[in-house]
């Protein structure tokens, strides 16, 4: 999996002391306790390893070194191209206390697999987290939460409860801004993971949950939130085309590719039309005109050549005698830069023009579509600032493809569980 630039580990910040520091009542008397909860090392170990069967740990678990008692549910977030899983394990071949929170994913073509997985969880429950294996409850939200909800219920015979997705989105959300740190970042070219402390003032923001399509959602509070927009053309769109266009299987393998790619072979820039930059409104030589706006120039002209028998002159591929391959006329590495340039300018200029009409300045991108990809995260945060000059800000986070699969796992405990100002302000009627 790709992941963001690595940063070296700063000590973590203090925390002032709240009510939601100590323990906190859960159901059936169970207590968690958030207290000094943090990042684990990606370079620890996370025991089992799935990848070969489709799923993919993300080993940036969180650890709860405080939390002693029995967790006896695991969350799953079901997407239209991935399903997300969150559950709670104890902490392999220690005797420390606490345990961990474990992110892993699947793709939604390979259900049968995640739920096979839940099934081992299961089996599992006493060594894992002290629970029985009856006891097991699947807190399940998005679309596959409905979809898949007879087939959870038969495979896994267990009780499976249904969440809003939008309203887990949220709550894992704040859930990651206001508790965890080292989570919350701000990417730039020369700063690649300037991270934000927990906060506690973070109502108005917008969420841009970028999945198979992208939602946009203005966010004034604790369940007070409202779909205001969003775009059909997301994470689904830049995979589906680029299967097409490139033969690559998996997104993974998409994301590599657009790292080798050279986008200029394809997109027509502003220097391609002007010769030098437009400085009387800001855009630069290098700035994208047109998406595959070379294209067919390029492939016309190649064409042409081919029929004139004259020597191809835009790195067209050749037969053995020396014939061109028309339909492998540009790379596929270069394709795949240039797709994922305008999928992610299109989706960061919407997020402005809702920040605007709505009088919002924080962005939060969230949804498994970013996966810590650095020329991802620099096309969003470079739509925003250069829309926005420099008013508005981009926030990306570590776990931002479990954003919803959390909020259904908060979605367990008590209502003001993980948010530190409602938790205070009820406790103090």
């Amino acid at each position: 999996m790709s992941q963001a630039a690595s940063a070296p580990k700063p000590s973590r910040p203090e925390r002032r002391p709240s009510l939601l520091d100590e323990t906190i009542l859960a159901p059936g008397a169970v207590k968690i306790n958030v207290q000094g909860a943090f990042i684990v090392d990606e370079l620890e170990p996370q025991g089992e390893n799935l990848s070969e069967d489709g799923a993919q740990h993300n080993t940036r678990g969180i650890r709860l070194p405080h939390h002693t008692a029995v967790v006896s549910h695991v969350a799953l977030d079901i997407g239209g191209s991935l399903a997300k899983l969150v559950y709670f394990s104890r902490e392999p071949n220690s005797q420390e206390l606490g345990g961990r929170l474990n992110f892993l994913n699947f793709e939604t073509d390979r259900i049968g697999q995640c739920f096979e997985f839940v099934q081992q969880l299961k089996t599992k429950q006493q060594t894992l987290n002290g629970s029985q294996p009856g006891e097991l409850c699947v807190m399940a939200t998005g679309g596959g939460a409905y979809k898949y909800y007879d087939d959870m219920k038969k495979v896994l015979g267990v009780e499976v409860l249904r969440e809003d997705e939008m309203e887990c989105l949220i709550m894992g959300l704040d859930f990651f801004i206001t508790e965890i740190p080292w989570e919350v970042f701000a990417y730039s070219d020369t700063d690649p993971m300037h991270f934000e402390e927990p906060r506690e003032d973070i109502y108005p923001y917008l969420l841009v949950n970028i999945g198979s399509g992208v939602s946009m959602v203005k966010v004034s509070g604790p369940k007070q939130y409202e779909r205001i927009g969003g775009t059909s053309l997301g994470g689904g769109t830049l995979w589906g085309l680029l299967s097409l266009l490139t033969g690559a299987r998996t997104f993974d393998h998409m994301l590599a590719m657009a790292d080798r790619g050279d986008n200029t072979t394809v997109d027509m820039l502003v220097g391609d039309i002007y010769g030098t930059d437009y400085g009387k409104i800001g855009l630069k030589t290098n700035t994208i005109a047109s998406s595959f706006g070379k294209v067919f120039k390029i492939k016309r002209q190649g064409e042409s050549e081919a029929e004139d028998g004259s020597v191809l002159s835009n790195r067209d591929p050749q037969r053995a005698d020396g014939s061109a391959t028309p339909e492998r006329a540009f790379a596929p590495e270069d394709i795949s830069r240039s797709l994922l340039y305008a999928v992610s300018n299109n989706i960061g200029q919407i997020a402005y023009l809702q920040c605007e009409k709505y009088n919002l300045e924080r962005i939060y991108f969230g949804g498994s579509f970013i996966r810590g990809h650095r020329q991802t995260m620099s096309t969003l945060s470079y739509a925003i600032k250069f829309w926005s000059n420099g008013e508005k800000k981009a926030y990306f986070l570590r776990h931002e493809g479990y954003l919803g699969s959390v909020g259904a796992f908060l979605k367990r405990q008590p209502r003001n569980w993980g948010r530190r100002n409602s938790f205070e302000e009820s406790s103090k009627t």
